[in-house]
C-alpha cells in the first residue's frame, strides 16, 4: 500500500460506488477507508461489498475526516467527499508522488461533470483557483496532518479546508498543485441548491474570521476585490478572461448571488 484514500460520505449511494470503483485497478497500492456519518440508506452497505474499510463517525465532516486520517495505514492520504471521482492517470500520478516525494502536501484541480454553459462557465471559474488561497489541499504526506493536527473539528463544512490549508503552509510544508485532475459529480446541483449549500458552509465564517483575524490569506478569501477580480487577474490569467468574456460574465452573476447568501446569512 502507498496511498490511503479517506472518503466522508452521509447518505450517498448514488456516488459511492463510481467513487471507490475508480481505484479498481489499483487496489493493491492503495487502501479505501469510508468514514459514514449515520446514512440511513446503503452507503456503508455498497462500501463494504467493494472492499472498503467502513467506519462511522460524525457529527461534521471535519470529525469524519480526521478520524480518517487517522486510520490510514500508509504515508501519504488523499481526502475525498464521496461525489467526487479521481482519473486513472491522476492515481498513478500521486502514486509516483508517494513513491518519488519532494513535496508534502497537494492541490487537485477540479472539473465538474455535466453539460451546458452553467457548468462550463463553473468549471472555467475553478480553473482560476488552482493553488490559491481559495484552493484546498487534498493530497497529504500523513506526518503533515500529524504535525497540525488535522482540520478544526470546531468548523463545519466549508472553512475547515482554508483553515488546515494556512496551518499546513505554516509549517513550511512544500505544496504543489497536481498535473491531473479529479471530476467532481455536480449533475443535480441546481442553482438553487447552490445556493442553499452556500448558505450552509457560511455558519463556520465567522468563527473562522476570528480564528485567524487579519491573517492574509482569510483578507483575500473574503474580500470583494479579490473573489470578484484578483484571482481572476493575477499572474497573467487575465488573459483567460479575455478569451471568455461571457463565461467570464457567467461567473460575477454566480459569485454576486453568492456573496449576497453569504451577506444575508452574517
Amino acid at each position: 500500500m502507498r496511498i490511503s484514500v479517506v472518503i466522508t460520505t452521509r447518505n450517498e449511494e448514488a456516488n459511492i460506488a463510481n467513487c471507490i470503483g475508480a481505484f479498481d485497478a489499483f487496489r493493491s497500492d492503495v487502501e479505501i477507508i469510508v468514514v459514514d456519518n449515520a446514512s440511513s440508506d446503503a452507503t456503508k452497505k455498497i462500501a463494504e461489498s467493494l472492499g472498503a474499510k467502513v467506519f462511522d463517525c460524525g457529527p461534521e465532516r471535519s470529525a469524519q475526516r480526521n478520524f480518517g486520517w487517522r486510520a490510514a495505514t500508509v504515508q501519504w492520504v488523499a481526502i475525498l467527499d464521496a461525489d467526487m471521482i479521481l482519473p486513472a492517470e491522476t492515481i498513478s500520478e500521486m502514486l509516483e508522488i508517494a513513491q518519488s516525494g519532494g513535496v508534502d502536501a497537494c492541490w487537485i484541480p477540479e472539473v465538474r461533470t455535466g453539460s451546458g454553459l452553467r457548468v462550463k462557465a463553473r468549471n472555467f471559474e475553478r480553473s482560476f483557483y488552482d493553488g490559491t488561497c481559495i484552493d484546498a489541499l487534498r493530497f497529504f504526506r500523513k506526518d503533515v496532518l500529524e504535525r497540525t493536527g488535522g482540520y478544526d473539528e470546531n468548523l463545519i463544512a466549508g472553512p475547515e479546508d482554508w483553515e488546515l490549508d494556512i496551518r499546513v503552509l505554516a509549517t513550511g510544508a512544500k505544496c504543489s498543485v497536481l498535473k491531473g485532475h479529479l471530476v467532481h459529480n455536480e449533475r443535480r446541483l441546481t442553482f438553487r441548491r447552490m445556493l442553499e449549500k452556500k448558505a450552509y458552509y457560511s455558519k463556520s465564517f465567522a468563527a473562522y474570521r476570528e480564528k485567524w483575524k487579519g491573517h492574509p490569506a482569510v483578507r483575500r478569501q473574503f474580500s470583494p476585490l479579490y473573489r470578484f477580480f484578483g484571482v481572476f487577474f493575477e499572474n497573467g490569467k487575465w488573459r483567460k478572461v479575455l478569451r471568455h468574456p461571457l463565461l467570464f460574465a457567467l461567473v460575477m452573476f454566480e459569485r454576486a448571488a453568492v456573496g449576497l447568501v453569504y451577506l444575508f446569512n452574517r
